[in-house]
């Protein structure tokens, strides 16, 4: 075949794949083209806040301490311990004997003054008898008018002598009874630092009582919220071993602790199970108000601040910061940033954006 005729028959031969393959490769790409239709924007769910009545309280912790701790110790020093009648724990009723020193040298005491008086009452017999003869005799003028104020004087020392022994016996029969270690009150004994046998001293601690076994939970409020609180109100306290007591203020402390800017609010405290020194947590019940409440999941939390999403007229959102409060059975308080009125997206904020457009669905 000639070189001319092999070129133009070659020519013929790719214009027909040429035009074999047009429409296919405009098939591929029809097929790879976008679809043109538009779709709308995330699909939401919007609701109105409502305003509910809420208990606001104060969230605190701090510890249980004893209402009132009595020091128990002896009146009277140098003498051993005959008998320790209780144990750390008992319940005690007040007058009753905690414990006994020995008491056999004050009885010799109470016995030796019980005579002096019985002698100083004998001399005062005699002192009145000779005063009656010597006013006898003085009306009859056989005796001195100084002779009869000599009596009259013996007398009246023998009256201070017998008041004196009877003063020294009191005291001797009061230093005897105070050898029985009385408790001074109803309560609880929380301490025990003495033995039989051990020589104690006037006023040294041999025990301790709390007082009526009552206890009560110091509360450590913010100062920015101590005006809130007054005595009186109401208080639910946890344990740290999940005991739940209930309470109620009895005073507020007029100071602040200026190393951590808290105030002290005193809590009597009823119920089983609690001991001084434990750690608790606790809720002020600080009054009633209204509050705008919207669900959990409709505030963003993000960098440190709330925000929830308004709902535009033309069907975008608005990121607004809010203020929370209160936490109720998976509502929050919105306290500023957010009107009653106003239309908020209720969930799935987490995916939104300012000024998205959004499909409002129907809330569930």
């Amino acid at each position: 075949m000639p070189a001319k005729w092999r070129g133009r028959h070659h020519g013929v031969w790719l214009k027909s794949v040429l035009a074999l393959a047009m429409p296919m490769l405009a098939g591929v790409a029809t097929a790879a083209a976008p679809p043109t239709a538009t779709t709308g924007g995330q699909a939401v769910s919007v609701m109105t806040p409502a305003r509910t009545a809420l208990t606001r309280k104060l969230l605190a912790t701090g510890s249980i301490f004893a209402w009132q701790e009595i020091v128990i110790a002896p009146e009277v020093g140098g003498y051993q311990v005959a008998a320790v009648n209780v144990e750390i724990g008992d319940r005690v009723k007040r007058g009753q004997v905690l414990a006994r020193l020995s008491s056999e040298l004050l009885q010799s005491q109470v016995d030796i003054t019980r005579a002096g008086v019985k002698q100083a009452e004998a001399s005062l017999a005699n002192t009145r008898a000779a005063l009656n003869r010597g006013e006898a005799i003085a009306a009859n003028g056989a005796l001195s008018r100084a002779d009869l104020d000599t009596l009259r004087a013996n007398a009246i020392a023998a009256e201070a002598a017998v008041a004196t022994a009877q003063a020294n016996l009191e005291s001797a029969e009061l230093r005897l009874r105070f050898t029985q270690v009385r408790a001074s009150d109803d309560g609880v004994i929380t301490a025990r630092t003495v033995n039989v046998g051990q020589v104690v001293q006037a006023g040294t601690e041999i025990m301790r009582l709390l007082r009526h076994g009552r206890v009560e939970w110091r509360a450590e409020v913010p100062e920015a919220d101590m005006r809130e609180v007054r005595a009186g109100q109401k208080v639910r306290i946890t344990t740290v071993n999940g005991t739940a007591l209930t309470g109620k203020v009895r005073s507020v402390a007029p100071t602040i602790q200026s190393n951590n800017r808290t105030g002290l609010v005193y809590v009597d405290v009823a119920g089983q199970g609690v001991r001084p020194g434990m750690f608790a947590r606790g809720e002020i019940e600080v009054g009633n108000a209204s509050a705008l409440m919207v669900p959990i999941g409709a505030v963003l939390v993000q960098d440190g601040y709330s925000y929830v999403f308004v709902l535009r007229a033309d069907t975008t959102v608005e990121r607004r910061r809010v203020s929370t409060g209160a936490m109720r059975a998976g509502q929050v308080e919105i306290s500023a940033g957010l009107k009653d009125s106003e239309r908020i997206v209720a969930s799935g904020v987490a995916f939104l954006s300012d000024g998205q457009r959004v499909n409002v669905r129907p809330a569930k």
